[in-house]
């Protein structure tokens, strides 16, 4: 095996433990808040069991938010990338084990809870970040790189839910100790992986320059944006809207859940390799059009067995999306500012995580859930026709940064 393809593999594998010991708190997010202590009589944060799940979620991608830049500032300045992730992991990993260990202190209010997450958001978005940053310096074609991201996500995401929902079931807190181990594990199996960062450093203000004279980086945050804010939904809104609507416990949530989770995690290798071939503006604005109008037939679903169709459509279309626009940033970037592009990216994804959060949360709490999804599958839908327009007046596909991509790919 060459040494890219195995350390593509470790990478991967890295970036899959991260999400999957996100995705394990979802399916039962409603019981661990309670667990945690979560109580309308003593917290503003809580007057319900989906405002306090809301916020419990809104405080780890705030912190993603607030951190992925830094850590991608970091990254690129001091020209290392490993022992950051390091860094980054086992501290995620202590804060996911304080969380578990609240109900035995007794003592922590749900606002001391949220604090906790915020802790634990900051440090696992560095082990995340610059885990796909060290996947966009490998060799081997951009697409092709980041479909192994996004299978990765895609698994950690399918497998997490599923697996989150039933050891609910056993113990509430069980899903807070098996994402402290994985942690763990992260922080251990990256420092076998080479550090391949360029070695070209550069100030933080020359990166932050270099960004800026990249606007069509833009794009690809535009749709990271978008798509990101349909999963915050679904992890969110989706999660209760199927428990409600359909009479369903955690551990069949976490299996609808799945159905779109586990086509979006086996096609994104392929996907990202076939837009290495023809280029990057048909799977992204096609892909995104048909994907808001999934979304919006999975609001309309009479049955469960209906949903669940109706959620392996948008997992398929999902897989096209999301590895061609991961990819695209690549395209764009130059080789010394991937840390910061990428966490520029992740920065997008996050705010349109706590988007699908808030505004989902928001209009399903005051009009409904049919209005929710309206408004999560019609932003997906508008943002791909209005950056139609820019795809073709920049012809990205045609010449120059695809080109070069492709015959990448094909040596």
């Amino acid at each position: 095996m060459h040494s890219s393809d195995r350390d593509r593999l470790v990478l991967a594998a890295v970036v899959f433990a991260v999400l999957f010991s996100q995705l394990l708190l979802y399916p039962g997010i409603a019981t661990l808040v309670e667990t945690l202590g979560a109580d309308a009589t003593a917290s503003p944060f809580a007057q319900t069991a989906l405002d306090a799940s809301m916020w419990f979620l809104v405080s780890e991608f705030a912190a993603y938010v607030a951190f992925v830049g830094v850590w991608g500032m970091l990254s690129d300045v001091t020209g290392r990338r490993t022992p950051f992730i390091v860094v980054s992991a086992l501290a995620g990993a202590a804060s996911y084990a304080a969380l578990a260990l609240i109900p035995t202190i007794g003592s922590i209010s749900f606002e001391g809870v949220l604090l906790l997450r915020v802790l634990q958001g900051a440090m696992t978005i560095g082990a995340l970040s610059l885990t796909m940053t060290m996947l966009m310096d490998l060799e081997g074609g951009h697409g092709r790189n980041m479909g192994a991201a996004g299978i990765a996500i895609g698994l950690g995401a399918a497998m997490g839910a599923p697996i989150g929902g039933q050891l609910t079931e056993v113990d509430p807190l069980a899903p807070l100790a098996v994402a402290s181990g994985l942690l763990v594990v992260v922080g251990v199996l990256v420092s076998f992986v080479p550090d391949r960062t360029p070695t070209q450093t550069r100030t933080a203000r020359a990166l932050l320059e270099g960004i800026s004279r990249r606007p069509t980086l833009s794009i690809p945050y535009a749709f990271g944006f978008v798509d990101r804010m349909t999963a915050g939904f679904f992890a969110l809104v989706g999660t209760l809207y199927f428990q409600e609507t359909f009479a369903i416990g955690a551990g069949t949530t976490g299996l609808l859940l799945a159905c779109f989770f586990a086509p979006f995690a086996l096609l994104q290798y392929p996907m990202g390799t076939l837009s290495d071939r023809i280029g990057r503006t048909a799977p992204i604005v096609i892909g995104s059009i048909c994907y808001g109008v999934g979304i919006l037939l999975v609001g309309a679903a009479p049955t469960v067995s209906t949903a669940a169709v109706a959620m392996i459509t948008i997992g398929i279309l999902g897989a096209l999306v999301s590895p061609t626009t991961m990819a695209l940033v690549t395209d764009l970037a130059d080789e010394s500012e991937r840390g910061l592009a990428m966490a520029g990216f992740n920065l997008a994804g996050n705010l349109g995580f706590l988007g699908g959060f808030l505004i989902g949360g928001t209009v399903a709490s005051s009009y409904g859930y049919d209005l929710a999804f309206l408004t999560v599958g019609g932003l997906e839908i508008a943002i791909a026709l209005v950056a139609v327009p820019t795809f073709l007046r920049l012809s990205l596909e045609e010449d120059g940064l695809f080109g070069r991509d492709r015959r990448e790919s094909a040596d």
